[in-house]
């Protein structure tokens, strides 16, 4: 059984060939991150396993990938980048890696929590202009920080928070407990909530989650934090809320489009700090993220 790594970046290029152990299927990497979706059909004439980074595999091109059985996708926001029922209709199996970057997401998360409050970003590129730019920040201990969605990655921004002085409420749609969290409902989160931190996965039911109406339940001046998926959210309806200051600050590390064009009306927002979708991005999650792609390359070409 054979595979190809389509668009292996260079660390994650050295990572996965390192990784590579005595007995492993045959797995070529191609260290070309900037792939395009309608060059990996002539690299997938063949292989039966692809591992994909973040270039998009429309189904139309997956139609074209002779032989190609499996797609290790390294994440859980796969949907961004292809249809997976679409892909099982073909006889492609779609396989998901959780968990690797947890810590590295939630501490991304927090980091953009505590910029967003104080405008560190905003005055440095105000002092770089010859600006002496002083405002006054939000002091986050004592304040309320609410989390939407509850899997892994929140659980260690309530980890972070908690110990910061903060207190933690959470809405998830299936029960939970956590400690030093409090479970609540949506409207309860968000009419208390000085900082709102997006955790959903991206799906039929999550996508436009974060609705117009949603966003003016909110506290005014609120905080608003997104590492997940950008299409959880009203983007125009976001925009509008922080033009007209209903939220104060929002730190995004993730759009509807990536990467973010020049001309975006977010980059034109001075209450927003823009991160370009690398919450993830610390050498221990990529050693995490490709040993999990490795153990589901074993599996497969094991049967």
């Amino acid at each position: 059984m054979r595979g190809v790594f389509v668009d292996a970046n260079g660390s994650l290029a050295d990572i996965f060939e390192r990784q590579n152990a005595e007995g492993d299927p045959e797995v070529a990497v191609n260290r070309n991150a900037d792939i395009t979706s309608e060059q990996m059909p002539a690299l997938l004439d063949g292989p039966e396993i692809v591992i994909i980074d973040h270039t998009p595999f429309p189904t139309d091109v997956a139609r074209r990938c002779a032989g190609l059985k499996h797609v290790v996708f390294l994440g859980t926001g796969a949907r961004s980048y292809m249809n997976p029922e679409e892909l099982a209709e073909l006889g492609i199996t779609v396989h998901l890696i959780k968990g690797y970057g947890d810590t590295a997401v939630a501490e991304c998360a927090i980091a953009l929590m505590w910029e967003a409050s104080r405008g560190i970003a905003k005055m440095d590129r105000e002092m770089r202009a010859g600006n002496w730019l002083r405002e006054d920040g939000m002091q986050l201990t004592g304040k309320t920080l609410g989390l939407i969605g509850f899997g892994g990655i929140a659980a260690e921004v309530a980890r972070i928070a908690i110990g910061s002085g903060m207190r933690v409420i959470a809405w998830n749609r299936t029960p939970k407990n956590h400690p030093g969290a409090e479970f609540t409902d949506l409207d309860t989160l968000l009419a208390q909530s000085h900082v709102v931190s997006l955790h959903l996965l991206l799906n039929d039911e999550t996508r436009g989650f974060l609705t117009r109406e949603r966003i003016a339940r909110m506290k005014p001046g609120v905080l608003f934090v997104n590492t997940a998926r950008g299409a959880l959210v009203d983007e125009a309806a976001m925009i509008d809320a922080l033009k007209s200051g209903h939220i104060r600050h929002a730190g995004l590390d993730v759009f509807n489009i990536e990467p973010l064009p020049s001309d975006h009306p977010l980059t034109k927002l001075p209450n927003v700090t823009l991160s370009a979708h690398s919450a993830f991005r610390t050498p221990e999650a990529n050693e995490n993220l490709i040993s999990a792609a490795w153990a589901h390359c074993r599996r497969i070409a094991k049967g």
